[in-house]
């Protein structure tokens, strides 16, 4: 068989083994393994085996993760989520589904310093959807715009997805971080627009919550300052260039530390159990990492990401009929896998692509993490639908799907406008 037909058949196994609910990243490094060894002998095959996992696990690229991983359990110890509802709740709860609208404003806000979708998703349905079922709003709006805000989480830097997208295709990480800022403002208004015409049409989904006098306006706003401060340091200190983001993820875990500790929140038992999670989330990303490399490793001799690469350019098609084709094949993904996993699957084989069809690698990136967004809360998987079950666990798993649609209209209208205006997402990296 030629190299390439080799490689066809090792994706083709690697889709069965998944099928068969193998672990992605130990299916990634068998195939990987079993197809090295097959074109260029046993001793390379092993070799491979045995130098990614050390190569990855010393990578000083790599620390970011669970630096950023840390700094988002810091934040959840700190109770920045319940701060943020509470103020988004005090200055628009009043309006008409204003405590739906509040609740992907908190989601935004608290995306902006914890970064993990899933993170975002359970910690504000443990807080919003309570209060919510209190002034009686619609099962499906209530979760709905939970699950949706919570996809926040992945775009609003500092996300996990942009670190891990930067690593793969050797782009700015920082660049990555600033172009998600707009976007995730859009994407979060547009979810706001579709709480107000469901509330519209159907005022009976989300009523009138009380309303606060100005006072206690004001005063809410004071729960925030330790979250903008935290971006602010984060951000602002990448963007002015005084430290990289991996030491910006080892500020801002630090200073989330010394807000949760300031706040009176912090205990040795809720420490050890940051430090827990941070290590069960950043195994769970190196595994996939190593077995990824591996697997690349075999594409790449196998020639499939640089015959792709050519084959789509040279077909007599509009580049842009090319982007909604890979736009399709993200979207399936994201209905049966993890995020992490189908963005460390696919880049390298598609990045070529994108490249060789003359697309700017920083506005993809942005768009590549909101179409995985659009997985994280479509059927039949929507991990984020399942992690707000946990919070919600009286709404059957139909009505959470049922209020996700218009949510996923909206973030559909938001990557046709990405795609539309590239320079949305292009515009604040280009100041750097």
């Amino acid at each position: 068989m030629s190299s390439e037909m080799i490689g066809i058949l090792g994706i083709v196994v690697l889709f069965a083994l998944l099928a068969m609910r193998m672990y992605i990243g130990m299916a990634m490094a068998l195939v990987g393994f079993l197809g090295l060894s097959y074109m260029v002998g046993i001793p390379a095959g092993s070799s491979i085996l045995g130098i990614t996992p050390l190569a990855e696990g010393k990578s000083y690229t790599l620390s970011v993760i669970p630096l950023f991983v840390l700094f988002g359990q810091f934040t959840l110890i700190a109770g920045i989520s319940t701060d943020l509802y509470k103020a988004g709740y005090a200055w628009i709860g009043h309006s008409r589904g204003g405590l739906a609208m509040a609740t992907i404003v908190a989601c935004g806000l608290f995306a902006a310093v914890c970064g993990s979708s899933l993170a975002t998703g359970a910690t504000m349905g443990m807080v919003a959807i309570p209060e919510m079922k209190k002034y009686k709003y619609d099962p499906r709006l209530s979760t709905g715009c939970v699950a949706a805000g919570g996809t926040l989480g992945i775009l609003i830097p500092p996300s996990i997805g942009f670190v891990l997208y930067g690593i793969l295709t050797e782009q700015s990480i920082g660049k990555l971080f600033f172009a998600g800022i707009l976007p995730g403002i859009l994407l979060g208004g547009l979810f706001i627009l579709a709480i107000y015409i469901q509330c519209k049409m159907n005022p009976t989904m989300g009523p009138r919550g009380e309303a606060v006098p100005l006072k206690m306006k004001v005063k809410a706003l004071g729960g925030i300052w330790g979250m903008l401060l935290l971006f602010a340091i984060v951000m602002g200190g990448i963007y002015a260039g005084i430290f990289t983001p991996t030491e910006a993820a080892g500020i801002g875990a630090f200073g989330a530390f010394l807000f949760a500790l300031f706040k009176r929140k912090l205990t040795f038992k809720s420490t050890i159990q940051a430090l827990i999670e941070t290590g069960k989330m950043t195994a769970f990303i190196f595994l996939i990492i190593i077995g990824a490399n591996i697997f690349s490793s075999f594409l790449g001799l196998a020639k499939i990401p640089m015959g792709l690469a050519d084959l789509m350019a040279n077909l007599p098609l509009n580049r842009n009929i090319i982007l909604i084709f890979i736009i399709l094949i993200y979207i399936i993904l994201g209905c049966v896998m993890d995020c992490y996993a189908i963005m460390i699957l696919t880049v390298p084989i598609l990045f070529p692509v994108i490249q060789a069809l003359g697309f700017d690698p920083i506005w993809f990136g942005v768009l590549m993490v909101i179409v995985l967004e659009v997985g994280l809360i479509t059927p039949p998987v929507g991990l984020n639908v399942f992690v707000l079950k946990g919070s919600a666990p009286e709404v059957p798993l139909t009505t959470i799907f049922r209020g996700i649609w218009p949510f996923l209209i909206a973030a559909l209208i938001c990557i046709v406008i990405i795609t539309i205006f590239p320079n949305i997402a292009l515009f604040l990296p280009s100041l750097m």
